[in-house]
């Protein structure tokens, strides 16, 4: 039994690795820009500090876009933080909490950007608000080829996204966000994902998405999935849902005579504090991967104690007769010569004769022998 348990808690060991490995969040790509550094003690510093706190802390907004500044020039900061449009509030926040790691990956830089599976987080000492950036970029595409007519397939693909830019460009201030799918050859359904940061214009967010749709041909063409990212927009593709299929696609708003200007995007301007708390956004990080890690954790380990003592309290209670059986087992068999049998036998005496059996006759000692 001791065996069986110590397997399992090795057992139950790996599990907990591999629920560690998957509680890690997925990230993508980070840049330090070189347009300026700041010390670790200088007011730029305390005032990022501050600034990601308040976006990590903040659960009031719940659609996924974050645009805040902090300070006063030269030393003000101004951060956006984007959700993908399918996550919920929950997953969104935990995504920007692990963003928060990008002031650890770029230590000195004035403006960073950091992108996750399900979040962007982004920072500058310049105003980044309403403006669109289409540098740095990064590519991602999936390494089968296309195995259909692939004029057909890039027909299909040009048609899905042209109209989900329109889809995406024509959200409101809170997001700019579309996705769909279409029938490609042989039968097969592509799947596509488009957003822009809420802060941009219709015409700005669909010249960005524009860019982008023109990139595909550097990195993705002929494949069957691909992903072009830049900060201001991003789009993605394949043949399978890698999107929440629940998510709601913003229809665009119908056509009015008379259309008024949408409303800007909230922009939250921090009153400067002095309790700033420089490992803020990291111990929420770590109190995040702990919740998801200690649970399954216990619950292996408490599957593991059961099944021991289960296994101890079945276990039948120890019988004398057969502890005597083996002790007698154990010990080393007696080899007698023909001479000493035949003493202890009185030279086979029929007195001493106890029976016949299969292998012959039968005897007992009846004097001790040395």
């Amino acid at each position: 039994m001791a065996k069986v348990c110590s397997k399992l808690l090795l057992l139950s060991a790996f599990c907990i690795f591999i629920a560690q490995a998957f509680a890690q969040p997925n990230l993508q790509y980070h840049f330090c820009i070189d347009n300026g550094n700041y010390t670790s003690n200088s007011t730029y510093k305390v005032n990022l500090n501050h600034l990601l706190s308040f976006l990590t802390s903040n659960t009031q907004i719940d659609y996924g876009f974050y645009n805040i500044s902090y300070g006063q020039d030269p030393d003000k900061v101004y951060a956006l933080g984007l959700c993908r449009g399918d996550v919920k509030p929950d997953v969104c926040h935990s995504c920007l909490n692990n963003a928060t790691n990008l002031t650890q990956l770029c230590p000195s830089q004035k403006e960073a950007i950091i992108w996750y599976d399900y979040c962007m987080l982004r920072y500058s000492f310049h105003n980044i608000f309403g403006i669109m950036e289409g540098s740095p970029a990064f590519y991602g595409w999936n390494y089968d080829n296309v195995s259909a007519n692939l004029n057909e397939f890039n027909q299909d693909l040009r048609t899905l996204l042209d109209s989900l830019r329109s889809q995406a460009s024509a959200g409101g201030s809170l997001r700019k966000f579309a996705v769909g799918n279409a029938t490609a050859p042989n039968f097969q359904t592509l799947y596509a994902l488009m957003q822009c940061t809420p802060d941009l214009s219709q015409q700005t967010c669909s010249d960005c998405l524009v860019g982008v749709m023109g990139s595909i041909s550097q990195c993705c063409n002929g494949k069957q999935g691909g992903r072009v990212i830049i900060p201001s927009c991003n789009l993605s593709f394949d043949l399978y849902r890698f999107y929440d299929p629940t998510a709601d696609t913003v229809p665009p708003p119908p056509p009015s005579q008379t259309p008024s200007p949408p409303p800007a995007s909230p922009v939250y301007t921090l009153q400067s504090s002095t309790n700033t708390t420089a490992a803020k956004g990291n111990e929420s990080n770590k109190y995040r991967t702990v919740t998801i890690v200690v649970p399954i954790t216990a619950f292996v380990i408490l599957i593991i104690i059961s099944f021991c003592i289960y296994l101890r309290v079945r276990q039948p209670s120890e019988n004398p007769e057969s502890e005597a059986v083996d002790e007698i087992g154990s010990v080393e068999n007696l080899q007698l010569d023909f001479e000493t049998i035949k003493v202890a036998t009185d030279n086979f005496s029929d007195a001493n004769k106890l029976g016949q059996g299969g292998f012959g006759a039968v005897y007992k000692v009846t004097r001790h022998y040395h």
